[in-house]
């Protein structure tokens, strides 16, 4: 075990994870997070904690992992290299551990101009397959990226995310690669609506043989509107809807309903892809369908480990 962490314990047994995410609010109230890992806590494994999503200024991830911790809940610390140097990195890192985090998730993060303060300026003084060797080396090799030691073990369950839909779709694999030989151990993927492509991605995956080396979750984002559709076919990058789903919503009496259906169909066809080792729920702003999601799709009981 590399950690400890639940979330590590439940993939390592062989289990099919769930996990979920939890978005920090723009505020100070605890209350917002405790009412989120309240509705989800016993229907996922681990909960992912935003950082700062699409760059809009929000409740530190560290401190919303935190306020899971006291709940009972294994939380996944969310970080982005855009606001950070290694020296804020590495000191993130040693505090959330000393807190009592066990699983990180590297990511670039969504560009600034995205955001509520477009005209910041972004760091990126490492990317993300840099900060997923960065925490390997501090938990494998108790070192800063600078060489010196550090002192206390460093019991990280490393993840990283991957988009097997943006262009050139050749290149997704040999990214992925990169970041399972930096050290991830997890990875969560961008949504899925395009199973056909995402199962293309996956033999590419397993004639590398990274599905053996790595526990590839599987992204879903339940949709709840028509315009919400809409707006990820056309304005979202990396982001593959099928035209198909679009239309079946607008012809749809009930819209979220339809919403939950295609989710469930697109869970049923993941589970049969050989290498898919868990799903990962990114309900944004409808937190409570999630429980909906994983009962309706068999996914529980959650192991208790």
């Amino acid at each position: 075990m590399k950690s400890g962490s639940n979330l590590e314990k439940v993939l390592e047994g062989g289990h099919f994870a769930v996990t979920a995410e939890v978005g920090p609010p723009k505020g100070t109230s605890a209350s917002v997070i405790q009412k989120k890992g309240d509705i989800l806590k016993s229907y996922c494994d681990a909960l992912n904690v935003t950082d700062n999503q699409t760059a809009i200024v929000r409740m530190s991830s560290l401190s919303g992992c935190v306020i899971l911790i006291r709940m009972g809940i294994d939380p996944v610390m969310q970080m982005v290299v855009r606001d950070r140097n290694r020296i804020a990195i590495q000191s993130d890192i040693l505090g959330a551990v000393a807190l009592g985090i066990r699983n990180l998730l590297c990511l670039s993060g969504d560009h600034q101009k995205f955001g509520n303060h477009p005209t910041a300026k972004n760091v990126y003084d490492i990317d993300s397959i840099q900060l997923v060797k960065t925490v390997k080396t501090m938990r494998d090799e108790k070192k800063f990226l600078c060489g010196e030691n550090i002192s206390g073990e460093v019991p990280l369950f490393i993840g990283a995310v991957e988009n097997p839909f943006a262009d050139p779709f050749e290149y997704r694999v040999i990214r992925l690669a990169k970041k399972v030989q930096a050290g991830a151990d997890f990875i969560q993927t961008q949504a899925v609506y395009d199973v056909g492509k995402f199962a293309r991605w996956m033999e590419m995956v397993r004639d590398q043989g990274l599905d053996k080396q790595v526990h590839i979750l599987a992204g879903v984002i339940p949709i709840k509107s028509v315009g919400m559709a809409r707006y990820m076919r056309d304005n979202v990058s990396g982001v593959s809807v099928p035209n198909e789903i679009v239309t079946r919503l607008e012809d749809a009496k009930d819209v979220k309903e339809e919403g939950v259906k295609i989710t469930l169909e697109i869970i049923e066809q993941i589970k049969e892809i050989d290498g898919i080792h868990g799903i990962h729920i990114m309900a944004v702003a409808w937190e409570d369908i999630v429980p909906v999601i994983a009962e309706r799709a068999g996914l529980l009981p959650r192991p208790i480990l």
